[in-house]
């Protein structure tokens, strides 16, 4: 008996070889710390290119490029090495084999409207940082069981904006949300108030006539009006 029980005992030394749990991503921090994700989609790759550049010189500093969008993954390339101290993701990204190639290409960080577990679970540990959409308390769990660092209430404003927002995140005090679909520049304050780390603004950034008229000055103004905007907000 005491030959098993000794057997039973932890080696030696055992418990400081134990691996101290993975840092976070470094795209979490550049999220927390920016408070905006600018989310571009465009007709073609040469617009999208030039309308990132624009909410660049509007002192954005995370910007995410929707899968759909032609030549994505070049335009991410682009980013990289344009800005190499700025944060670049892919958005919409609904299967495994799209966030391989978003990441063969160098993107940062990678969202989706809903969560797609292939992705999460690949993920686990990386220092490419996945957010996955959320809507109901059931998914935040699911998602947080799974290993999700920050989760995206995807569409915020068609649910209540603000109020669905501060009603979600009363029972999830420590998990990072940040709110998208809908935003306006003017409505992020309120957001933040609500318990939001951060939103996703689209068409409040990259205007469509702006887009359409190829109109970057515009689309810089309203990039460095979105960062200001969060700049004021308490944290």
């Amino acid at each position: 008996m005491l030959v098993i029980a000794a057997a039973q005992l932890p080696l030696p030394g055992s418990q400081s070889r134990r691996r101290d749990p993975p840092r976070p991503p470094k795209a979490l921090a550049a999220i927390l710390r920016s408070r905006v994700i600018a989310c571009l989609r465009a007709q073609d790759g040469e617009t999208a290119i030039s309308a990132a550049h624009a909410a660049v010189r509007g002192v954005v500093s995370v910007l995410e490029i929707v899968m759909s969008t032609p030549g994505v993954l070049e335009v991410v390339e682009d980013l990289r090495r344009s800005y190499p101290s700025l944060t670049f993701g892919v958005g919409t990204v609904l299967n495994a084999d799209d966030a391989r190639k978003a990441i063969r290409a160098g993107a940062q960080f990678l969202m989706s409207p809903g969560t797609v577990m292939e992705i999460l679970n690949d993920l686990d540990g990386s220092e490419v940082l996945y957010i996955p959409g959320v809507l109901t308390p059931t998914e935040v769990i699911s998602a947080c069981n799974a290993g999700a660092k920050v989760v995206k209430l995807y569409p915020a404003s068609v649910m209540g904006g603000e109020m669905y927002m501060s009603a979600l995140k009363k029972p999830f005090p420590l998990v990072p949300m940040v709110a998208s679909q809908g935003i306006t520049i003017g409505s992020i304050k309120s957001y933040m108030e609500a318990g939001a780390s951060g939103v996703v603004l689209s068409d409040a950034i990259f205007d469509k006539e702006l887009m359409r008229e190829r109109n970057f000055i515009g689309i810089s103004a309203l990039a460095n009006q979105a960062t200001l905007q969060a700049s004021r907000c308490g944290r």
